[in-house]
């Protein structure tokens, strides 16, 4: 079952549990409408935490009709939502942060486009002063914490 705890540290974090990736549609709505005007969402996990299937999620919850996939070899994948263009990164890859300063990472950051950022532990001088961070933790093989804050 998905629940929400409210009111973790400040009102600037929130506890999501989900058992299921059936309840995913329900913790992509309680992000959104946490993050307010956020548009740069960090996703910290470990590989297969399940990263990508919650911004498949996050994706459809705003709106995007076309297959999401993960950017793995390109980077980069844009879609296009309802209000808002969305670009979903997959840093993973980068040696090193120039090649995230090479593909001119500053016009998807600043775009007002909603920015779906994976392992950005591999740009960390290259992160704007405020942002949406989330930590997907495994509980089991089906159930995850998702610890969502306010940068």
């Amino acid at each position: 079952m998905y629940f929400k705890e409210d009111g973790v540290m400040n009102g600037n974090t929130m506890l999501l549990n989900a058992t299921s990736t059936a309840q995913l549609p329900a913790v992509a709505a309680e992000i959104i409408s946490f993050s307010a005007n956020g548009r740069i969402f960090l996703f910290h996990g470990d590989m297969g935490a399940g990263k990508t299937t919650l911004i498949k999620a996050l994706c459809q919850c705003l709106g995007t009709e076309e297959t999401v996939t993960s950017p793995t070899f390109s980077i980069v994948n844009e879609y296009i939502g309802a209000a808002n263009k969305i670009y979903h990164f997959d840093f993973y890859r980068l040696k090193n942060q120039s090649e995230a300063l090479d593909m001119g990472y500053e016009e998807y950051f600043y775009s007002d486009a909603y920015c779906f950022i994976e392992w950005p532990e591999k740009i960390p001088d290259l992160l704007p002063d405020h942002y949406i961070n989330i930590k997907i933790n495994v509980i089991d093989s089906d159930s995850r914490q998702i610890i969502v804050e306010k940068i």
